[in-house]
């Protein structure tokens, strides 16, 4: 299996799939270990990596979507 070199600048524009993929993962109930296999945390780390001022660590915002999908909705 190959993966694909991205550049920073296509990392950022993925931002938001890559948290919609880990939004999906969880959802489904993957564990842990399942995640951190995937693509899409190894480009959130990347970005973290390289620009963690404006990026947050994968399992930051593990522990945030959890938070929301736990929340009782308030309407």
């Amino acid at each position: 299996m190959s993966t694909a070199n991205l550049n920073i600048d296509e990392l950022e524009a993925g931002y938001p799939l890559f948290c919609k993929a880990l939004r999906l993962l969880i959802l489904k109930g993957r564990t842990i270990k399942e995640i951190q296999r995937t693509v899409c945390w190894g480009h959130l780390e990347t970005l973290n990596r390289c620009l963690p001022g404006r990026y947050k660590a994968p399992s930051y915002l593990m522990a945030l979507i959890k938070r929301d999908i736990e929340k009782p909705n308030n309407n």
